[in-house]
């Protein structure tokens, strides 16, 4: 396992972490309490020592497994993420977004509460939790973050963009006027923009990203074929056909990424570790064999300027296949943005 360092800070991460929302959030099939931290556990026996989670994965459930796998004496680094105000809401396998409140008082409340439930005095990494453009021009929540991480509750801090992908002006503006420490948002082979385009446009160089879905929800791990299904809780059983259809045309065209020593998945992940930007990749991870497939991806032959090249060639031409253009959600534009200024 390779390691990044935060910059400004004593921030050492792997570069392969952990995103535990597969595990607590019910998308990617049902967990033990015991089966989750056992995989926790191996994850962390293999050099990952990076676990990112959010207060409303399983509405508290997914910082309370960070601590009962790892006291406060093990030497880990959590991020979690606030802003989401699900205390009244009971169903925490809910597909849809609950809603937020960035206030003042519920943030301070909700670190609080989050600090309680890891068992931990500081959090490492905090993050705004899909912030809106309303949120990146509030004083008051970027002053709040400084003095949490004055009195010592918070190491460092940033955002989440999302839920769905887009909000690049979400990004940039954050990055122009708050200088964050790390920026989350999805960024992979099949889905290069606007995650490209947020990391090449950002006008502070300090900033580091964490990238979430860098397998394209399972495409690029290369086990999908026609026949695929999804159990009826998996979120990708809600996508429509041709999302699986197209996706399986546009990785057939990368099967010069696998060697005997290289799967597929490793590939998609030393791909976005070439970028020096990137601070940590966190696959989702829901097994055994693929947690010790993708822990082991900064050991694999990382790619050579000839396939970066091909790759940078097939996105540039949609891997050859013609599809309706991606629906982005967010500020994605110069006009967008100067409509919410005005």
């Amino acid at each position: 396992m390779k390691y990044r360092t935060l910059p400004g800070t004593d921030i050492n991460v792997s570069a392969v972490g952990f995103g535990v929302w597969t595990l607590t959030t019910g998308w990617w099939g049902s967990y033990t309490e015991e089966e989750a931290v056992n995989l926790l556990k191996e994850a962390y026996e293999l050099g990952i020592n990076f676990f990112d989670t959010a207060d409303v994965y399983g509405h508290g459930f997914g910082e309370e497994i960070l601590a009962k796998a790892f006291p406060p004496s093990t030497e880990v680094v959590i991020a979690t993420k606030v802003g989401y105000n699900f205390y009244n809401h009971q169903d925490r396998t809910a597909q849809h977004e609950l809603p937020q409140d960035l206030s003042i008082p519920f943030l301070k409340e909700a670190v609080n509460r989050s600090l309680k439930r890891l068992n931990r005095d500081c959090i490492d990494i905090l993050q705004l939790h899909n912030i809106r453009m309303a949120h990146v021009k509030d004083d008051s929540i970027w002053q709040l973050l400084e003095d949490l991480r004055k009195e010592g509750k918070i190491r460092s801090y940033g955002v989440a963009l999302g839920p769905a992908i887009g909000w690049l002006y979400e990004g940039l503006e954050t990055i122009r006027l708050r200088k964050p420490h790390v920026v989350q948002h999805i960024y992979n082979i099949l889905e290069s923009y606007p995650g490209k385009a947020l990391m090449d446009n950002a006008q502070w160089d300090k900033t580091r990203y964490l990238i979430r879905v860098p397998h394209a929800s399972g495409m690029l791990e290369g086990r999908y074929n026609l026949q695929t299904k999804f159990s009826e809780t998996d979120h990708r059983r809600f996508r429509p056909k041709h999302w699986l259809e197209n996706g399986l045309k546009k990785v057939s065209t990368l099967q010069f990424l696998i060697l005997p020593n290289r799967t597929l998945g490793q590939a998609a992940l030393q791909w976005i570790l070439n970028e020096q930007k990137v601070l940590s990749c966190l696959p989702n991870i829901y097994n055994r064999s693929q947690l010790q497939e993708f822990a082991a991806a900064t050991d694999c032959p990382p790619l050579t300027k000839e396939e970066l090249s091909k790759i940078d060639s097939l996105i540039a031409v949609n891997f050859g296949v013609d599809e309706e253009p991606e629906s982005y959600k967010g500020t994605m534009s110069l006009e967008q943005l100067q409509a919410t200024s005005s």
